[in-house]
Protein backbone atom coordinates (compact mmCIF):
# COMPACT_ATOMS: atom_id res chain seq x y z
CA UNK A 1 0.00 0.00 0.00
CA UNK A 2 1.40 3.49 -1.09
CA UNK A 3 1.80 5.97 1.80
CA UNK A 4 3.03 9.59 2.00
CA UNK A 5 5.27 8.01 4.60
CA UNK A 6 7.19 5.50 2.26
CA UNK A 7 8.15 7.72 -0.36
CA UNK A 8 8.41 11.00 1.17
CA UNK A 9 12.44 10.98 1.16
CA UNK A 10 12.13 9.74 -1.46
CA UNK A 11 12.22 12.75 -4.07
CA UNK A 12 12.11 11.14 -7.76
CA UNK A 13 10.09 8.77 -6.81
CA UNK A 14 7.91 11.63 -5.31
CA UNK A 15 7.99 13.66 -8.58
CA UNK A 16 7.21 10.73 -11.02
CA UNK A 17 4.22 10.31 -8.84
CA UNK A 18 2.64 13.42 -8.18
CA UNK A 19 4.65 15.81 -10.41
CA UNK A 20 5.62 17.50 -7.42
CA UNK A 21 8.57 17.47 -5.27
CA UNK A 22 8.30 16.44 -1.59
CA UNK A 23 9.42 20.35 -0.57
CA UNK A 24 6.36 22.35 -3.30
CA UNK A 25 3.93 18.95 -1.55
CA UNK A 26 4.58 20.55 1.87
CA UNK A 27 3.97 24.03 0.65
CA UNK A 28 0.85 23.11 -1.02
CA UNK A 29 -0.26 20.97 2.49
CA UNK A 30 -1.59 23.77 4.44
CA UNK A 31 -4.04 25.12 2.03
CA UNK A 32 -5.42 21.61 0.82
CA UNK A 33 -5.52 20.87 4.90
CA UNK A 34 -7.52 23.84 5.11
CA UNK A 35 -9.75 23.34 1.68
CA UNK A 36 -10.38 20.03 3.28
CA UNK A 37 -11.89 21.03 6.70
CA UNK A 38 -13.74 23.49 4.91
CA UNK A 39 -15.39 21.32 2.15
CA UNK A 40 -16.24 18.37 4.42
CA UNK A 41 -17.65 21.40 6.98
CA UNK A 42 -19.75 22.24 4.57
CA UNK A 43 -20.97 18.88 2.59
CA UNK A 44 -24.29 17.65 2.51
CA UNK A 45 -24.65 13.93 1.99
CA UNK A 46 -27.46 13.03 -0.59
CA UNK A 47 -28.80 10.75 1.52
CA UNK A 48 -29.40 11.05 4.80
CA UNK A 49 -26.51 9.76 7.60
CA UNK A 50 -26.69 6.84 9.83
CA UNK A 51 -23.85 7.75 11.77
CA UNK A 52 -22.05 11.57 12.68
CA UNK A 53 -19.21 11.81 9.79
CA UNK A 54 -15.84 10.48 11.41
CA UNK A 55 -18.16 7.05 12.70
CA UNK A 56 -18.14 3.81 10.93
CA UNK A 57 -15.10 1.89 8.92
CA UNK A 58 -11.87 3.84 8.96
CA UNK A 59 -10.19 4.49 5.81
CA UNK A 60 -6.92 3.56 4.45
CA UNK A 61 -6.04 7.19 3.48
CA UNK A 62 -5.60 7.93 7.46
CA UNK A 63 -3.55 10.61 7.20
CA UNK A 64 -4.34 14.13 5.04
CA UNK A 65 -0.98 13.51 3.69
CA UNK A 66 -2.42 10.59 2.23
CA UNK A 67 -5.34 12.34 0.72
CA UNK A 68 -3.40 14.43 -0.77
CA UNK A 69 -1.00 12.27 -2.37
CA UNK A 70 -3.76 10.11 -3.79
CA UNK A 71 -5.35 12.75 -5.68
CA UNK A 72 -1.76 13.97 -7.04
CA UNK A 73 -1.28 10.52 -8.36
CA UNK A 74 -4.36 10.15 -9.77
CA UNK A 75 -4.28 13.65 -11.65
CA UNK A 76 -0.63 13.12 -12.38
CA UNK A 77 -0.92 9.41 -14.10
CA UNK A 78 -4.55 9.22 -14.65
CA UNK A 79 -4.45 5.58 -13.83
CA UNK A 80 -7.61 3.03 -14.37
CA UNK A 81 -9.17 3.49 -10.62
CA UNK A 82 -8.63 -0.67 -10.11
CA UNK A 83 -4.73 0.24 -10.81
CA UNK A 84 -4.86 3.85 -8.38
CA UNK A 85 -7.31 1.31 -4.72
CA UNK A 86 -4.60 -1.74 -5.52
CA UNK A 87 -2.04 1.16 -5.11
CA UNK A 88 -3.47 2.65 -2.02
CA UNK A 89 -4.91 -0.49 -0.82
CA UNK A 90 -8.63 0.30 -1.24
CA UNK A 91 -11.37 -1.54 -3.94
CA UNK A 92 -12.51 0.60 -6.78
CA UNK A 93 -15.70 2.06 -5.04
CA UNK A 94 -13.63 3.53 -2.48
CA UNK A 95 -11.50 4.61 -5.08
CA UNK A 96 -14.38 6.18 -7.02
CA UNK A 97 -15.62 7.99 -3.76
CA UNK A 98 -12.05 9.62 -2.91
CA UNK A 99 -11.38 10.72 -6.51
CA UNK A 100 -15.23 12.62 -6.08
CA UNK A 101 -14.68 13.80 -2.88
CA UNK A 102 -11.08 15.02 -3.25
CA UNK A 103 -11.46 16.48 -6.81
CA UNK A 104 -12.88 19.57 -6.12
CA UNK A 105 -10.59 20.34 -2.67
CA UNK A 106 -7.60 19.71 -5.36
CA UNK A 107 -9.02 22.42 -7.46
CA UNK A 108 -9.80 25.05 -4.96
CA UNK A 109 -6.32 24.15 -3.67
CA UNK A 110 -4.35 24.60 -6.60
CA UNK A 111 -6.89 27.58 -7.73
CA UNK A 112 -6.32 29.29 -4.51
CA UNK A 113 -2.14 28.85 -4.61
CA UNK A 114 -2.63 30.08 -8.21
CA UNK A 115 -1.48 26.70 -9.54
CA UNK A 116 -3.92 25.76 -11.86
CA UNK A 117 -3.32 25.43 -15.42
CA UNK A 118 -4.71 27.57 -18.19
CA UNK A 119 -6.95 26.08 -20.32
CA UNK A 120 -6.41 28.30 -22.95
CA UNK A 121 -3.71 30.24 -24.51
CA UNK A 122 -4.80 33.29 -23.97
CA UNK A 123 -5.19 32.64 -20.37
CA UNK A 124 -1.82 31.85 -19.87
CA UNK A 125 -1.06 35.80 -20.40
CA UNK A 126 -3.30 37.17 -17.50
CA UNK A 127 -2.29 34.38 -15.43
CA UNK A 128 1.26 35.95 -15.70
CA UNK A 129 0.70 39.67 -15.37
CA UNK A 130 -1.28 38.46 -12.18
CA UNK A 131 1.72 36.71 -10.91
CA UNK A 132 4.50 37.77 -12.29
CA UNK A 133 6.88 35.97 -10.32
CA UNK A 134 5.15 32.54 -11.39
CA UNK A 135 7.37 29.78 -13.19
CA UNK A 136 5.87 27.09 -15.05
CA UNK A 137 6.75 23.79 -17.16
CA UNK A 138 4.95 22.03 -19.62
CA UNK A 139 5.21 18.15 -18.50
CA UNK A 140 4.58 15.95 -21.64
CA UNK A 141 6.57 12.76 -21.57
CA UNK A 142 9.28 11.92 -18.45
CA UNK A 143 12.55 11.41 -19.12
CA UNK A 144 14.25 8.36 -18.36
CA UNK A 145 17.02 9.70 -15.91
CA UNK A 146 20.13 7.49 -14.83
CA UNK A 147 20.00 6.69 -11.45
Amino acid sequence: MLTYQQIQNKPRTFRSLTGFSPQEFLEVLPAFIQKYNSYFENYQPEKTRQRRRGGGRKSQLKTINDKLLFILVYFHLYPKQQVLGSLFGIGQAQTSNWINSLSPVLKNTLGYQKQLPAKKPCDVERVLSECPALEFLICSTEENEPE
